[in-house]
């Protein structure tokens, strides 16, 4: 299958210092791709180059083989949808927070799509609640709505469940592999959990000190 997301010689250099270096991957369609390594390997600055949130010094992106810097920024974050480590959700109900990207671009807000939202996401009735009244699992489940309302093609996660207790932290994953299953989303998650990475994914991506340590299949990699 060709490459739903590609990067090629992948680089950024703040001051001087390489933060992402010279890294090439592919990840086909419903494919999950974990990326793993210590702190300060890169792995959330790459995750950022991904959708332009951060510019690349080198190399590029190609989403279906098109080079990102060919799409307009604000489409290309809707295709290739980030949900960050903190939630970052805005003051508000529920309901603001999901159609948060419409609200910002002036479009129309499909209420019945955000409602059919948060019941798969086990928050059915949830619309009008504020967000402040949130558990962490729910406040990242509110952010993982928030992401697939523009429909993405691509979804990033950073750290998906790092702020969770198990429990939560097993519903989210669970709803992860659902949803890859059901709308064919191709997903690119970063995770310092070694056992998190073996269970959600089919390709690992090791890095340090910014580069490529190993790649390919998520055991090969991880043992």
């Amino acid at each position: 299958m060709a490459p739903k997301i590609e990067t090629r010689n992948l680089t950024r250099i703040v001051d001087g210092e390489p933060i992402v270096n010279d890294v090439s991957i592919s990840v086909t369609e419903s494919d999950v791709l974990v990326v793993v390594g210590p702190s300060g390997a890169g792995k959330s600055s790459f995750l950022r180059l991904l959708n332009r949130l951060d510019e690349p010094t080198d190399g590029t992106v190609l989403l279906d083989g098109v080079d990102y810097r060919t799409i307009d920024p604000r489409l290309l974050r809707m295709r290739v949808g980030l949900v960050p480590q903190d939630p970052a959700l805005v003051p508000g109900t529920v309901s603001e927070n999901v159609a948060r990207g419409p609200i910002l671009r002036g479009e129309p807000v499909d209420q019945t799509a955000v409602e059919r939202l948060l019941d798969r996401l086990g928050l059915e009735g949830y619309d009008s609640r504020d967000v402040e009244e949130l558990s962490g699992g729910e406040k990242q489940r509110v952010a993982i709505a928030r992401t697939l309302l523009n429909d993405p093609d691509v979804l990033l996660l950073d750290e998906p469940t790092s702020h969770l207790d198990s429990a939560a932290e097993r519903r989210v994953e669970a709803l992860l592999s659902e949803l890859v299953s059901d709308l064919d989303l191709t997903v690119i998650a970063v995770t310092h959990d070694v056992d998190q990475a073996r269970r959600l994914g089919d390709q690992a991506l090791a890095m340090r000190d910014g580069r490529v340590d190993r790649a390919g299949p998520v055991e090969e990699v991880l043992t």
